[in-house]
């Protein structure tokens, strides 16, 4: 009392960055300064001696506790305690949000993606080294029937603790988000497949029962032209090639050229205003 009398009113001052990284370097020299006084120990074994020990004393805790807890009146939860404990939640919520700060987004790289699935690995292997050697027990009839009253109870349960819910119809305005997100959606997973997957072949090894079957498969084909070409022999008209013939012959190949070259310059076109019509919808 006396401290606090002779302490006058003082000016708070705002916690800047300067002050944040002064008390983290505190903080970390007094971690190093902490562990240099600590000296070197001597590792001892953890004996069932010990271990009943421990057991023992934890036992012994847990009796004192409740010995010295008192008897109190248990109190049903209202929905006046729901509501406020829901409104609490949502508060905290509100205000753990106000205090994040902007961050900036960093793409998931290749490098990225490699360390990340080598890490699974690494922890599924450390994973399967820890676990012990188990006893395989067979599923019993009697366990098949526990399994499915229990999931019964379980969804039982489930739906009584259901409250009623009030339907809401599907409005114009919800029905324009949907169709937005599929076509949003879409939008990403054809950019995705074009990145990942079109103009890449699939590789399928050359095993020699495929090469056998490559083989048979051209002699068939052999075969069957053969074929074809001796039911057909004889069966044409020769028709004598004049200079009107060879001119609309050609004039029809320019014609043909110039319509390909058009549509081909006219999809390339197209094709070049869809890209961009997707990155634009990507970015707005």
């Amino acid at each position: 009392v006396l401290y606090k009398e002779s302490v006058g009113m003082g000016t708070p001052t705002p916690v800047t960055p300067e002050m944040e990284r002064v008390k983290r370097n505190q903080e970390i020299c007094s971690s190093v300064l902490y562990k240099e006084n600590i000296g070197k120990a001597t590792p001892t074994p953890v004996t069932p001696e010990m271990e009943r020990v421990k057991r023992n004393q934890e036992i012994i805790s847990s009796v004192l506790y409740k010995e010295n807890v008192g008897k109190v009146t248990p109190t049903p939860i209202t929905p006046e305690m729901e509501r406020v404990k829901r409104n609490q939640e949502i508060i905290s919520s509100v205000l753990y949000k106000e205090n994040l700060g902007r961050a900036t987004p960093t793409p998931i790289t290749p490098e990225m993606e490699r360390v990340k699935r080598n890490q699974e690995q690494i922890s599924s292997v450390v994973y399967k080294e820890g676990l012990g050697k188990a006893t395989p027990t067979p599923l019993t009839p009697e366990m098949e029937r526990v399994k499915r009253n229990q999931e019964q109870i379980s969804s039982v349960l489930y739906k009584e603790h259901l409250a009623k819910g009030t339907p809401t119809p599907m409005t114009p305005e919800m029905e324009r988000a949907k169709r937005n997100q599929e076509n949003i959606s879409s939008v990403l997973y054809s950019d995705s497949f074009r990145k990942q997957v079109q103009g890449k072949a699939a590789y399928v090894l050359d095993t020699p029962e495929m090469r056998r079957v490559r083989e048979t498969q051209k002699h068939i084909s052999t075969v069957k032209y053969h074929e074809d070409f001796e039911k057909s022999k004889g069966s044409f008209t020769p028709v004598v090639t004049d200079p009107i013939t060879e001119r609309v012959k050609k004039n029809m190949q320019d014609f043909s050229d110039i319509s390909y070259r058009g549509i081909q310059r006219r999809v390339v076109e197209m094709e070049r205003k869809r890209v961009d019509q997707d990155q634009e919808n990507l970015t707005g």
